[in-house]
Parts: structure tokens; C-alpha cells; sequence
């Protein structure tokens, strides 16, 4: 096939490039999500009205759930912009997922083929909460960056391979990783080296890699940190960092507290579309025990014990799982060639091509059982012939028994897909963030003289001043139903007290007493939300 040769050579020369456009338009059109970014966004606002550096508050109440890299990040980028720049913030998620791919490559690099290696970088890549942690503005990719590079640079240590330097940044790498999200830092790295020292009955030279050097650096920086805490915020604030923050999440978590087996599900949609295949692989493995070379054998170690200590952790959301994902992808890289052969790898890549196939008819059936504008823009049918080509080409390769050619193939169709369906976003970018109302409702507001803002029911909302300058005051149905009725009985009063009402589409759907009490005022649908003049 020499075509798909040529293809190959193209991909393989200019895949990074290929993999920064495949994302680029996303930066560029996209808004910030309410849950997270903006909230952010409105803690980076506040710790620089206050001059905070150590410790930061959300609308004045302490915010110690994350360590302020991050924070000072987003910090940085209002300052040398004015503004929150999203491309900006989007390249320290990005930009360490591919510092990550390009370090896994190279860890691989003498052990498997140049054509295996592309195919793990773009499973990897395209991994559905791997690009998707790689395209939303949060830490944790920072943070499996870090643990990446530890990790690395422990195997370098242990292989005999590390420079002079080595034995410092193994340490620095961990602390960073600490830095950037909290103690799963540690405790990826901790667990993963001191299990394979057990593994390779070696646990004597313990003291090799955590000993007086590594432990110095990281009981050192952690030292100068929380000084600055304590300086800045306090004993209780340094208190809830240390302990709240830490072990009652990991103990009896007050947030995101699942059962032990919420990862047993959850992986298995985190590693879409190539989940069957990683799974597979390793669950042959492990029952032929294949495992032969120190680098199978501790990326072996890194994958099950992080699954493990994490399903163990009471706080869970499927991005916890992120650091182990590098490794999931490559023991599968590591481990294809000894059954590329094998009938079930080819089933186990042919199902999700199947599915990516019927792209375009489940389209056309969502559109007919759903409200989902699936036409709403020519660019969502041409997102879904995309995939079902791709799928179509995937199975085609695969008949022609190219495991490695349909693993490229079926990843480069996603990332094209992905590219195509940025442009979509200008379009559907007041149901991901609250730009649009806000400026929209801002501006409505000084037409009308209006300088009060009301919310009701909107999780987060607060974090909406990082638009509009002031925080919706929340209210209740009651005070809502008061403030009707005196808009009734006292016109003159009421036109003093005018205000905007932020307000989700879905509330006056679901409560008629709502629906009612609003009925007849001025409401502007913008994407989720109304704004309505009260």
C-alpha cells in the first residue's frame, strides 16, 4: 500500500504539528466553562486585588483545595494580557500532554518500532479524557506531566542511564507534581517505584531513590511553601491545606465521594475508543505473563497500583485516573507485538470502528428522537461522516490485517474530526460558559439603568463577576414572588429596585409556580440561560 505508506511517513514527520492544528480552532473559538475555569478565573481576580500569593479565597471564603501553581498561572496571563487569555491558559494543559507523549516515546524508543511508537502516541493523544483533560483549562495534566517525568527519571536512575542532574530533578519533578495538584503527586510516584523495588526484590536500595537527597529537596520547597502559607493565611488556612484537604478526601471525602469500584466503570469510557484494546491487551498479558524486561515490568506496576491506591482513595472523578493513563497505552505498546497476530486484537479494534461507522446514522436518528439540534450547523453532519469514514477505513485496513496502520488511521480520523468540529463551537458557545449572558445582560442593564443582579438556582453563578464586575445576589422563590408583587402594587418603588435575573431555561420547564411568577416579563434566551428585567 504504498499510498498509506506515504500517509504514514507525513503523519509520523509532522504528527505534533498535526496534533497542535487538530486543536488550535477549539483555543480559539472556545469559552470558559462555568463549573471550573471561571471559577478560576475569579479566584486569580481576587488573590490579585488582595495581593495574595500563597493563598487564595473564592468571594471571600478560603479556597485551599489546590496547591497556586496553577493559580499563579492564570495570574501570570492577567497580567501580561488584561484579560484571561484562553489560548494562553490552554497551552499549560496541551503543551504537557504532549511533553508527555513525546516522553513516553522516547522511553519506548529502543524497545519497540518507529510505527508502534506513532501508534501509542496517538491512542494516547486521543483518548477520550486524555485530549479532554488536555483541551480544559485545570492542573491535572500539569501534574501528570510531572509524575511522567519522575517516573522517567527514577527508570534512568534505576537502568543506570541517569546524568549527575538526575538525582536532583527526581525530586524536583515530584514536588512539582505536588505543586500542581495536591498529594496524588506523591503518591503515584511514592507507591509505583517502591512496589517495583519489591517486584525486583531490590527494596533494599530504597534509600537510592528516597533517601537523604529526594527527601531533603521535598521536606525543603514543601518548607518554604507552607511558611508562606502560614505567613499570608494562618494557621487555619494552612490547617485545611495540610489535613482537610488531604486526608478527609482520601479518608471520607466531602466531595466527589464514590464507591471502590467507581473506576472498574469508569475506564472503560476514560479510555475511549481504545479501551477494549488496552484492556484486552493487558488482561492477555497477564494471564500468558509475557512480562519479561524491567520496563514492562514497572509500567505494569505504575498502571494496576495507581488504579488500585486510587479506587482505594475516597474522592473520585474519572480525571484522577489521568496519571495512570500513559501507562495503560503503552504496556499496550509494549505488549501488541506479541499479539498483533491474535483474531481477538483485531475484534477488539474492529468494535469501536463498527460504532464510529454508524456515526452518520446515529445522527440521523438523534434527530429524530431527540431535541438535539443535529443540523443546527452543516459542520455536525460533516464531524459524523468523518468518523464513519474513518471507522469504514479503519475496518478496511484491518481486513488487511495492518493492526498498527488501523490504530494510526483510526487516530488521525479523530483528530480530524476533532478539527473540524472546533468550528462548530462559536456557534454552541452559550451552552458551555457564561460569556454570552453576561454581556449580553450586562448590556441590557445599562440600557435600562439597571445595577442589581439577581441569580436563582445556578451552581457557581458567583463566579459570573469575573464578566459582569459584581456578584448575582442569590434569591429565593419567595423573594422572587415579593418582589413581583411589589413591582405590582408600587410602580415607582419597583423601577427603583429594577434588576437582572439570571435564570437556567430548564428551572421554568420543571416549576410552574416559577414559570408563572415570571410570566409576561422581558426573558432573553441566551444558550441554558434566560435573562430576565425584573
Amino acid at each position: 500500500m504504498p499510498f498509506m505508506n506515504n500517509v504514514f511517513s507525513f503523519i509520523k514527520k509532522y504528527r505534533f504539528l498535526l496534533f497542535i492544528l487538530a486543536v488550535i480552532p477549539m483555543f480559539v473559538f472556545r469559552d470558559f466553562t462555568r463549573n471550573n475555569e471561571l471559577r478560576y478565573m475569579s479566584i486569580a481576580d481576587e488573590a490579585l486585588r488582595n495581593g495574595n500569593f500563597f493563598t487564595f479565597t473564592n468571594h471571600g471564603i478560603n479556597y485551599a483545595d489546590k496547591p497556586p501553581l496553577y493559580l499563579w498561572i492564570v495570574m501570570l496571563g492577567k497580567t501580561l494580557f488584561g484579560t484571561h487569555s484562553m489560548l494562553f491558559l490552554a497551552m499549560f494543559s496541551y503543551i504537557p500532554a504532549l511533553v508527555i507523549i513525546y516522553i513516553m516515546g522516547k522511553w519506548v524508543g529502543k524497545a519497540v518500532p518507529e510505527k508502534s511508537r506513532l501508534a501509542g502516541e496517538i491512542m494516547l493523544l486521543t483518548s477520550v479524557f486524555f485530549i479532554g483533560s488536555a483541551v480544559v483549562l485545570r492542573m491535572d495534566m500539569l501534574m501528570c506531566m510531572f509524575i511522567v517525568l519522575s517516573l522517567y527519571t527514577f527508570f534512568r536512575i534505576y537502568s543506570g542511564e541517569a546524568k549527575k542532574r538526575d538525582r536532583w530533578l527526581f525530586p524536583l519533578f515530584v514536588f512539582m507534581a505536588i505543586f500542581s495538584k495536591g498529594p496524588i503527586g506523591i503518591l503515584v510516584p511514592l507507591v509505583s517505584t517502591i512496589l517495583f523495588l519489591i517486584v525486583k526484590k531490590d527494596i533494599k536500595s530504597i534509600g537510592r531513590y528516597w533517601g537523604v537527597k529526594t527527601l531533603g529537596v521535598l521536606i525543603g520547597l514543601c518548607a518554604v511553601w507552607f511558611t508562606g502559607v502560614f505567613l499570608e493565611g494562618g494557621p487555619e488556612y494552612l490547617n485545611n491545606l495540610l489535613f482537610n484537604q488531604t486526608i478527609n478526601r482520601a479518608v471520607d471525602s466531602f466531595h466527589h465521594k464514590e464507591p471502590f469500584f467507581y473506576y472498574m466503570i469508569a475506564i472503560w469510557y476514560s479510555l475511549a475508543p481504545w479501551a477494549f484494546l488496552m484492556i484486552g491487551v493487558l488482561v492477555a498479558g497477564l494471564i500468558k505473563k509475557v512480562s519479561s524486561t524491567d520496563l514492562e515490568k514497572f509500567f505494569l506496576v505504575i498502571a494496576l497500583s495507581t488504579f488500585t491506591v486510587l479506587s482505594l482513595v475516597s474522592s473520585k472523578i474519572q480525571v484522577y485516573m489521568l496519571p495512570a493513563f500513559p501507562f495503560f497505552a503503552y504496556i499496550t505498546v509494549l505488549w501488541l507485538p506479541k499479539f498483533e497476530d491474535r483474531k481477538f486484537v483485531k475484534i477488539l479494534l474492529g468494535v469501536p470502528a463498527v460504532v464510529m461507522s454508524l456515526a452518520i446514522a446515529g445522527l440521523i436518528a438523534a434527530n429524530m428522537f431527540t431535541d438535539f439540534p443535529v443540523f443546527e450547523s452543516f459542520l455536525i453532519p460533516i464531524t459524523a461522516t468523518i468518523v464513519s469514514i474513518t471507522g469504514l477505513i479503519t475496518l478496511w485496513i484491518l481486513y488487511r490485517k495492518s493492526i498498527y496502520n488501523a490504530i494510526i488511521s483510526m487516530g488521525a480520523g479523530l483528530l480530524l474530526a476533532v478539527f473540524t468540529i472546533s468550528f462548530y463551537i462559536p456557534q454552541y458557545n452559550p451552552n458551555i460558559g457564561m460569556r454570552a449572558v453576561s454581556e449580553q445582560a450586562k448590556e441590557t442593564a445599562i440600557e435600562h439603568g439597571i445595577f442589581n443582579y439577581l441569580s436563582y438556582n445556578i451552581p457557581r453563578i458567583e463566579n459570573i463577576d469575573v464578566y459582569i464586575g459584581v456578584v448575582p445576589r442569590e434569591v429565593t422563590i419567595e423573594e422572587l414572588e415579593e418582589r413581583v408583587n411589589a413591582a405590582k402594587s408600587i410602580d415607582s418603588e419597583a423601577a427603583e429596585e429594577q434588576a437582572v435575573l439570571f435564570i437556567m431555561q430548564s428551572e421554568l420547564k420543571k416549576d410552574e409556580k416559577l414559570a408563572k411568577l415570571l410570566e409576561g416579563k422581558e426573558k432573553y434566551p441566551v444558550g441554558y440561560f434566560y435573562y430576565v428585567i425584573l
